[in-house]
């Protein structure tokens, strides 16, 4: 059985979907409808921007989302002949046929589209509506994560619960505001890799109480806040009525979504697991573990970069196929 999976933000790049643009009308004619939707031309920021303008989220999470989704629609619609069909064969990839899908975090909203319950409309504006709502929950308090490799899960989770409920700082003590403040397990990627989220003097503290038990790093990320953490809540109250008011229908195969790992298809469903996804922890080593479970040993990674095909890489078995497209 075949797994199709999406990434998330952090894995866009100068060029992405360039080429796409250049050889293909479809990818051409859904790139400008993306610029049109937005209104303002994300295809040239995606195309010749740089590191930095990539890095802002309102263009992050739209210019993963329409180079993940264009890549599905191109390899369901354009012609087998075609350069990009031709070049998608060399890689083993020859059409869009899944028997699930899932995405992680940013990347449900690609999956969800590829698998047709929403529309590239309504996927791209949930998307934009998502990336600007948490960029201003960002700009409510300072928030941070960091990646914690080496430890068991059970162990991050505990210590995260203890900062946040004694409030202990890196010094032992509290802070000036009574306590360091919140500190979760935001994203379990594989077995011994989580990133936490949270206050940031709660990150630091976690992340030093995590380094005394044994953690092999804990790596500060570049992000502008505390994602899938209880402080995106105002971001999730914002995009409420959205995503509420979103047609969303039943997809051609299951998906499997991030706060529960499991497959679904049932719109109500979805709705609802898209909207707590926001402030609840992206459990991607447990989707690809149940995807497995469920019959997957194929996996093919659509989007920018191949962080997902490392991840996957870990924890499916070792007759698994991998393969991305980019």
């Amino acid at each position: 059985m075949k797994a199709f999976v999406f990434p998330g933000q952090g894995a866009q790049f100068t060029g992405m979907g360039k080429e796409l643009y250049e050889s293909e009308a479809l990818a051409h004619d859904l790139f400008e409808r993306a610029n049109e939707i937005l209104g303002w031309r994300i295809s040239d920021v995606m195309f010749t921007g740089s590191a930095e303008d990539l890095k802002q989220t309102k263009v992050t999470q739209p210019a993963i989302f329409i180079h993940s989704v264009v890549l599905a629609k191109c390899l369901a619609e354009c012609a087998p002949e075609s350069d990009f069909r031709k070049r998608a064969a060399e890689a083993g990839i020859l059409g869009f046929d899944p028997d699930m899908v899932a995405g992680h975090s940013l990347g449900e909203f690609s999956a969800l589209t590829a698998a047709g319950a929403l529309s590239f409309d309504e996927g791209l504006t949930l998307v934009s509506k998502r990336a600007f709502a948490m960029q201003k929950a960002c700009e409510i308090k300072p928030s941070t994560m960091a990646a914690v490799l080496g430890l068991e899960d059970k162990v991050i989770e505990d210590v995260c619960a203890e900062v946040t409920a004694r409030g202990t700082c890196k010094d032992g003590g509290e802070s000036a505001a009574g306590g360091c403040g919140v500190v979760v397990a935001a994203n379990y990627n594989s077995h011994g890799q989580v990133v936490i989220s949270g206050d940031i003097d709660a990150v630091a503290a976690a992340g030093a109480i995590l380094k005394d038990k044994g953690a092999r790093r804990v790596l500060p990320l570049q992000v502008g806040g505390a994602f899938h953490s209880p402080l995106m809540d105002p971001a999730r109250v914002e995009l409420a009525e959205a995503i509420e008011k979103a047609v969303i229908v039943k997809p051609i195969c299951p998906v499997y979504q991030n706060v529960d790992a499991m497959p679904h298809t049932d719109p109500e469903e979805i709705k609802k697991n898209l909207l707590i996804q926001l402030t609840n922890p992206v459990r991607w080593s447990h989707i690809v573990e149940k995807m497995v479970e469920d019959g997957a040993n194929e996996f093919v990674e659509l989007g920018p970069g191949s962080v997902l095909q490392g991840l996957v890489k870990k924890l499916a078995p070792a007759e698994t196929l991998i393969k991305g497209l980019q």
